[in-house]
Order: structure tokens, then sequence, then C-alpha cells
């Protein structure tokens, strides 16, 4: 039997599908010497949300042993995306899945800092927290970012990483647009007191002022929280993920390699993970691999979910 656990950092994806209106450009990034040892000491990690995904048959116990596989969803998104392909990768692949809220999405709290090195660090306590020696890192997009970051800065704790449509060479300046899509969501007229079915019917009008796109407006929407009372909020962090976008969008990992096995899965329709950037991407991941999924865009994981899993369990089970 499966067994799924919620567990909410607080008792009280993402703004890439918003690169879609953006072009996408090569950068090439000036790689820095940091002491990151030192800069973790002043970085304050944050108890994230999860959800785990386990066997609670006693005759089953592989993923009581095997390195457990950490997902990071994308920007704007949260764990709850994760569900069912986390029971998937769990059911056949016998590890232990556990999807987090990143902080200022989801569950997780709500802070005013959000870098790669925060994420990062939050990763890192919620392994101590968990008594996790390794994992298989999985992330998409900003998630895909933040591993990738948290390989190189921590190898010893990473027995594989798979990376879904993302790169560490590319990103896109155009962050203007992006932050009119924030200002979008900001500038909704929450209504009280009114069934949830027609809340989002309302925030949906009101985005389709400024977001044609009805995927992308089902996407945001999915961030719309009813609270006691009758009130209605946007769960992510809206004013600090704006704050902090351009450090989002300027991946400056550290200047080290993750020399472990590493999956980049991109979809065949997107812009974000190019095959010209293989060779810089094998210098700073010098066993990295490339698939592609026919048909897919960024969204690689929801667009086609068969093709996605295939990929990943039989990487896991290669790797375990």
């Amino acid at each position: 039997m499966l067994k799924v656990k919620f567990h909410d950092a607080t008792k009280l994806s993402p703004a890439e599908v918003l690169l879609y209106f953006c072009t996408v450009q090569k950068s090439k990034f000036n790689f820095h010497h940091r002491n990151y040892s030192k800069a973790s000491e002043k970085l304050k990690p944050v108890k994230v949300a999860y959800s785990s995904y386990e066997t609670t048959d006693k005759t089953q116990l592989d993923d009581k042993v095997r390195n457990p596989a950490i997902i990071m969803h994308g920007l704007l998104g949260s764990k709850n995306n994760w569900n069912s392909l986390s029971k998937t990768i769990h059911s056949r692949t016998q590890h232990k899945v556990i999807a987090i809220d990143a902080r200022n999405h989801g569950d997780s709290p709500h802070t005013p800092e959000f870098t790669y090195p925060h994420l990062v660090e939050d990763i890192h306590r919620l392994m101590k927290d968990l008594s996790i020696p390794r994992i298989n890192a999985i992330g998409h997009s900003l998630g895909g970012r933040t591993m990738m970051y948290f390989a190189l800065k921590y190898p010893h704790l990473v027995n594989s990483l798979v990376v879904v449509d993302i790169s560490p060479i590319r990103t896109s300046p155009a962050i203007l647009e992006m932050n009119q899509l924030f200002n979008a969501m900001l500038m909704v007229k929450l209504k009280d007191n009114i069934p949830l079915s027609k809340a989002r019917k309302d925030v949906d009008a009101q985005l389709a002022e400024v977001i044609p796109d009805v995927y992308i407006r089902q996407f945001l929407l999915t961030n719309l929280v009813e609270l006691e009372g009758g009130t209605y909020k946007w769960r992510v962090n809206l004013e600090s993920l704006m704050t902090n976008f351009s450090a989002v969008v300027n991946f400056k990992p550290p200047q080290t390699t993750y020399k472990g096995p590493v999956l980049f899965i991109g979809g065949s329709k997107s812009s974000y993970l190019r095959s010209e950037d293989h060779k810089d991407i094998q210098k700073i991941f010098p066993r990295a691999e490339f698939k592609y999924v026919d048909g897919a865009g960024h969204w690689v994981h929801s667009e086609k979910p068969a093709e996605f899993l295939d990929l990943v369990c039989d990487f896991l089970k290669k790797n375990a």
C-alpha cells in the first residue's frame, strides 16, 4: 500500500510559463569564486512543506534503503502539480518520493528572500531534518536550476540529478514582460463570500484582459486559495517573487562540476534546452545525457506524462 504524507511548514509553475511571451537568448555567465560555507552560515533556511510517497507494506521496504527522490516544481507551481507523477515514480521505482513547496510557494513560508542559495539551503535543511544522507534530485525549470545548484554545491549529497527543460547556460532577460503579468495578478480584485468556482471564473475574467492564453490563466489560478471566513488570496508571495526575479533569471551557480549521473529532459517544441548548449553543459556536468520528448513544450511532465515518466523511471532504476 502506498502511503502519502502531507507536511505543512506553517499552521495557519510557473512564471517560466510566462517566458513564452519572451524571446529567449543565449547568455554566457561569468562564474565567481565564493566562500560558500561562510555564505551558507548567513542564509536562514526555512522549513518547507512537502508531501512524501512511500510504502506501508513491510514486505516491500525497498524505499527505506534506496536514496529518496526530492522533486522541486517551477516558479508559481507547487508540490500539488506533482501529485500523480510522484505516486507513479514511487510505484515504478520503489524510491521514496518527496515533493516540496519552495519558499514563497504552496504551503511553505513566505520570506522577503528568494534566491537560489536560499532555495538550496532549504533543501539542505529538509535533508537534515529527515535524516536523509543522499538524494536523487529532480527539478523543473526554476526547480531544475535549484537542483543543479544543489548538486554543484553539495555533490556528495546527490546520487543523481534530473533537470527538466531548463539550462544552466541560457536564460531570458525579458523581465519587464513577466513583471507585467505578475502585476496583473496583483491588480486582481478578489471578492469575498462567494463559492470557489465562482471566484475562479471572476478572477479568470479579470486576468483575461491582459493574459489571452487560457492555459497560462488556468495555471495561475491554481494559486488562488480560499481562507477561513470566505476570503481569497494568492498563495504565492508575489511581492517577493517580483522583487527577486532578476536573481532567478540570472543563474550563477558555484564554479565547479558535478560528476554524478545527470539526465536533462527537454521538450522538442521548447526553446529552453538547446542542442547547441550540450557541450557547454557537459563542461559543468560531464556525465550529462540529453533526451527530448516529441511534441512537448516547456511543461514536458504535464504535456507528455507517459513519455516523461518512462525517461525518469528508467534513469532512476539505472542509477539506484
